[in-house]
Formats: structure tokens, sequence, C-alpha cells
């Protein structure tokens, strides 16, 4: 058997570090071997069937320090034939203390844990070494310092198989953590939060998904404030467009929530839960330099936005069944019930910001209903009445009709002529392409109420605009 001992190390005053969770970096060593525990401060790894893999355990070393998970601290390693062997000579390792030339016989008692307890006794006994103690009587030295450390001793010289409970990967993630001082505002949860995210990213990485909903929830530390019940959690939930794994984003996301979430009391706990996940697809790399773009991705800043200014002020298109033009889009928030409006690429880039109470101003282009119909580019707000010289409608010059017509009947399911619950009156119209003068092709039409022919007026609309 072989193995390997980690232990990362925070520089003093690095209050910066997001250390993960014990339990998050046991997963991410997972990747390298599927025997890992934890054996006190050390992250043990037995790599004796699958060494070979990495092209030997020099370059098992060199690829587990290349790839620390934890951004900030240093990661230190050493290497025994069994797990004690491989801690105590970590431990040698992070005191700045040499090697001994002979193992295990030739490592101090400090290094080993069965032996702390002991250590005053064992030096007045004149014992320093692992292997002093191991050449002590074996029933004497079980019956005064307890069969623990002889274990141990056994353990070191292989007389004892090395035998743990191996860490897995489980289904869905789910961890929580006690804050190192109460929260007084939702603000003050995200140091700690960061901590479960980082454990998050880990988790979604051996799993190979992307997170679309995750929960941070965090435990309130009173029961009554101002004679009032308080629930004994409360939580915010988080969701993304596609799913990710970058917690840079993530954690905007988070932040945006908690800055709009005002604490019920303070709060002592905190647990953060994976809602919904998906396979993540490998990412397509591009040769070409307009393809690799810089900056935050198109749905990442919709998803932020919405958390900051609420779902109702970050809108998007979406087309309608209907065939009057102004009837036929309508808006609506791109977060809807707490997820992501389906929509197409393109159509992402339509989305608009709009004021709190207020529709965004214009119209994106009509959706293609009749294979051969021209629609404008851009729609008014709401249909202008032209002026008529003689029979011909005017707009900035009298009109010629190029394209025309096509009619239009929709609305008759309201009543009297008033507005249906869908919005709007009844159409009945003729439309056509039409070139101006001076403003150039235009979208105009013809009202064919029969009113309007009882009474011979004729009203003639612009409502749409040719680029």
């Amino acid at each position: 058997m072989h193995w390997i001992a980690l232990q990362w190390l925070v520089e003093p005053g690095a209050d910066d570090v997001a250390m993960p969770t014990p339990e998050a970096l046991g997963w991410w060593a997972l990747r390298y071997s599927p025997h890992v525990t934890w054996l006190d401060e050390g992250l043990m790894l037995e790599v004796s069937a699958c060494e070979r893999l990495w092209g030997g355990r020099a370059q098992l070393m060199r690829q587990l320090l290349h790839e620390n998970p934890v951004a900030g601290a240093l990661l230190r390693g050493a290497q025994g034939a069994t797990s004690l062997e491989a801690l105590a000579r970590l431990r040698l390792f992070v005191r700045g203390e040499k090697r001994p030339a002979e193992l295990p016989a030739g490592l101090p008692l400090h290094t080993l844990s069965a032996a702390r307890e002991h250590l005053d006794l064992l030096a007045r006994m004149g014992c320093q070494t692992w292997g002093e103690v191991a050449a002590l009587p074996r029933g004497g030295l079980a019956r005064r310092f307890g069969a623990g450390l002889r274990n141990a001793l056994d353990i070191a010289w292989q007389l004892r198989p090395d035998s743990h409970a191996w860490l897995s990967l489980p289904d869905v993630f789910e961890q929580k953590l006690e804050l190192p001082a109460l929260a007084e505002s939702a603000g003050e949860l995200m140091w700690s939060a960061n901590r479960l995210l980082s454990a998050l990213q880990i988790w979604l990485r051996m799993r190979q998904r992307g997170v679309r909903a995750f929960e941070l929830q965090w435990t309130l530390d009173l029961r009554r404030v101002n004679g009032v019940d308080l629930p004994r959690t409360e939580q915010v939930v988080v969701r993304t467009a596609q799913p990710v794994q970058d917690m840079a984003h993530l954690r905007r996301l988070l932040s945006e929530k908690l800055a709009l979430t005002t604490l019920g009391a303070p709060a002592s706990w905190i647990r953060l839960r994976s809602l919904e996940t998906d396979p993540l697809a490998g990412a397509s790399a591009s040769f070409l330099p307009e393809d690799n773009r810089k900056g935050d991705k198109l749905h990442e800043m919709v998803e932020r936005l919405s958390a900051r200014l609420g779902p109702q002020q970050v809108l998007v298109p979406a087309t309608r069944a209907d065939h009057r033009p102004e009837q036929a889009q309508d808006w609506q928030p791109a977060l809807r019930g707490g997820s992501f409006t389906a929509i197409a690429p393109s159509k992402m880039q339509d989305a608009a910001v709009s004021a709190p109470g207020r529709k965004p101003r214009g119209a994106a282009a009509l959706p293609d209903r009749q294979p051969d119909a021209l629609y404008p580019g851009w729609l008014l707000r709401e249909p202008v009445l032209l002026a008529m010289e003689g029979e011909r409608p005017c707009y900035h010059g009298p009109l010629r009709k190029l394209v025309g017509p096509q009619r239009v009947e929709a609305g008759w399911w309201s009543h009297g002529g008033q507005e249906d619950g869908e919005g709007g009156h009844l159409a009945v119209r003729d439309y056509y392409i039409a070139e101006s003068p001076e403003a150039g092709l235009v979208w105009i039409y013809r009202e064919r109420s029969a009113a309007s022919f009882a009474t011979g007026e004729v009203r003639w609309y612009l409502q749409g605009l040719y680029a």
C-alpha cells in the first residue's frame, strides 16, 4: 500500500480565503483515488491501485499540488507506506524538521497521534521514537498505555490492516455551517456562504453537472420577537437560466438576493442545498477571435438585473397568437415564477429594462406568420391617423401604394367593439406597403368597417416603418 497525506495551510491575515468544508475537499480528492479519508488534520489518499494511471507517484503528487482547489491556501503533501507514516512525515514537513533515515522506527513520538497523551511518561522512560516504543514488551505496553498505542504501532509496521471509512460523493449537495458569530443582517451571511459555494463547485465538478437552482437557508437564533412568533428558518432561492459551475456568477446572484432580504432575527447556522442540477457538457473553444469575447454572458446579466431590480422590471418579448399587429407581441418578465423563461438566444438580444409600472418603448419585429408577408422592422406604439389629399393618404407627402392589400380580420370575439380580454378592438383592415417622398417605405392600413363604407369616410393609419 502507498499513502499520500495532504494539508492546507492559510497564511496569517488571509481572511478572504474561502476554505471549502473538509467533506468537500475529500470530494475533490476522489478524482484521484477512490480511497479517501480524513485522519486528524490530514486528508489521506490510498493510491497503490491507481498511481500508475497518473504516471507514477511523483507525477501524481505534482498533479495534486498543481490542481490545488483552494485559491490563496498553501497545499502541503507527504507520502508513506501507511497512513500513519504519511501523516507523520507531513507533520515533520509542516514543522520544517528533517525526515529520519529509518522509517517508521526513526519517526519522533510527537508525530504519532496515539502517543500524544503519553509523551511525558514515555520521555521519562527514555522513549523518543516510534521504534523505541515498539521495542517495549507488548503486554506491558498495552496494560500501561492502552490498546490504542499498540494497535497504532502494529499498523505502522503493517502487522494490522490499515482500514478506514472511505468518503463517497452524495447524490444531492446539502451542507450546513455554523456561523462564527450571530449574523444581524443578510449581508453578513455571505462570508460563510462563500465556503459552502466553494464546496458546491467541487461537488458539481465531480458530478459533471451544472446547478440551475439552489437554496440558502439560515436558522434564526430567536423564536419570538416583539410578541410575534418567528419561523425556525428563513431562506432565499437562486435560479439560473442555464446550468453553471461558475461560482463568481452564483456569488453575485446570491449577494443581490441577500441585499434585498431582511432577517427576522439574528442567524446562527446556514445551510446550502442544491434544488435543480443538469448534466453539463464541455465548453467548445474557438480559434476565431470574435468568438472569444470577454465579459459577462447576456443571460447572466439578465439574471443579475432581475435579482437586483425585481423580476417585473426586466422584460423579454413574447409572441401571441393574434393577427392584429399591435397584439401580436407582449412583454413578460425574464424570470417568471422563480424560473427562467425559455427564450431563443436571438430573442435574448431584445430583453429590456423598464421603469417601475411601465412597458418598454417600441416593439420588435413582427413574427412571420405568412411566408409572403413583408412586415416592417419597427411598429409605432399607436397607429397615427393620416391626413388625406383627395383619396390619397399623406405622410411627408402623398403616399404611393406599392404592395397590398393584405387583409386582416381579427378581434371578432370582442363584444360590440369593446376591448376583449386580450386587449385591443375589432380589426378589419387592408394593409399596404407604401412609399413616402421623404420618409421612404412605410406600412399603412385602411379601415374597412361597415360604418366607414356607409358614410364614405375612409380613414388611413400609419403603423410601421421600414429601415
